[in-house]
């Protein structure tokens, strides 16, 4: 019998869990300590728990905690991690920075969204992780300790699987689970509208927009999701909200060699995100097979974002990491669903 995981419960669901299998309700407030503050692999470390008290939970219960399956670790210290996930690896990456450990989750095992230059979307869609599977990749990571921000920029398309994506940050910021200010976590999207608008209304988290082309049909070329919810209306649904405060929006904007990298598209960027308080960040394409376009050259970066700051916008070009470890997304876990 499959085992029901804890992780990404809340007090009061641990508390159920604790009265179902014959257990006082406090002992609700002790796994939820024991999960998020004290980060116990298993439910025999739950020593406050009676030993019976810890059987009879496991009955039913685990803790949900999956531990890495390989670890490469790059020249400039980023660390790619690999999970097992239902037959899948899926990816967590850590980029440590001066000040800074980041962790850049995923949030499912492949993607629906289909976009050409991304190794996930290739993939195909395996299936939505659990918020226990997410919590997973910040507990069981070398770096646990020490993680100072999150990214959810790892495979799959965040609010496609909402539901436990928000589950798993309302343990990472709720004062009982890991205590973090939103302001620690991003969320990346291609701009899946409905739950865009959940997502602004429910968390208070900054907002990455992956927006790589300002033309509906070049766009809808490389991103399928564009016929569904055009780049148009994630847009207008965005300028309904503040981000003037201590929210932030970006747009992440991968730079291709003779595609996206015209005064055309810069023209038509500065038009469409003159009036929104936001930051583009231009970001090297890290080359993956049997893909007809290249990386534009630092030169064109650096001209395509004067273009944009003399237009007026804040444009930054975003430093390359862990190339030599296949660090972009879903190339390493590609190669090992594929053996």
């Amino acid at each position: 019998m499959d085992r029901t995981p804890l992780l990404g419960m809340t007090p009061a669901q641990l508390k159920e869990a604790a009265v179902q299998a014959g257990l006082p309700s406090f002992t609700g407030n002790q796994l939820a300590r024991w999960l998020y503050v004290r980060r116990a692999e298993s439910l025999e470390e739950m020593t406050d728990i009676s030993k019976a008290g810890r059987e009879k939970l496991a009955e039913s219960y685990c803790t949900g905690r999956l531990k890495p399956i390989g670890c490469q670790i790059s020249r400039d210290g980023t660390k790619k991690y690999l999970f097992p996930v239902n037959g899948n690896a899926i990816e967590a990456v850590m980029i440590p920075e001066a000040d800074r450990k980041t962790l850049c989750v995923s949030s499912q095992a492949g993607c629906k969204m289909g976009c050409k230059f991304c190794m996930t979307g290739r993939q195909g869609f395996h299936g939505n992780l659990t918020a226990a599977e997410i919590l997973s990749q910040f507990l069981s990571v070398d770096e646990a300790g020490s993680l100072t921000n999150a990214v959810f920029m790892g495979m799959g398309e965040p609010l496609d699987n909402w539901e436990e994506v928000k589950k798993a940050i309302e343990v990472l910021c709720a004062p009982w689970g890991f205590a973090w200010s939103p302001k620690r976590i991003t969320l990346s999207t291609i701009g899946v509208v409905p739950n865009l608008k959940r997502f602004l209304d429910e968390s208070r988290c900054h907002l990455a927009v992956s927006l790589h082309n300002p033309f509906h049909e070049e766009r809808l070329g490389m991103m399928p999701a564009e016929k569904a919810w055009p780049l148009e209306s994630v847009i207008d649904l965005i300028k309904q909200y503040d981000f003037t405060g201590q929210r932030r929006v970006s747009f992440e904007y991968t730079v291709f060699d003779g595609w996206n990298d015209t005064p055309r598209h810069a023209q038509a960027l500065i038009g469409m995100l003159r009036h929104l308080e936001c930051r583009v960040n231009l970001i090297r394409f890290h080359s993956i097979p049997d893909f007809p376009y290249k990386a534009a050259s630092a030169t064109k970066m650096e001209d395509f974002r004067n273009k944009l700051e003399r237009g007026g916008l804040t444009a930054t070009i975003r430093a390359s990491r862990g190339e030599d470890i296949m660090a972009a997304c879903g190339l390493l876990a590609g190669q090992i669903n594929k053996a």
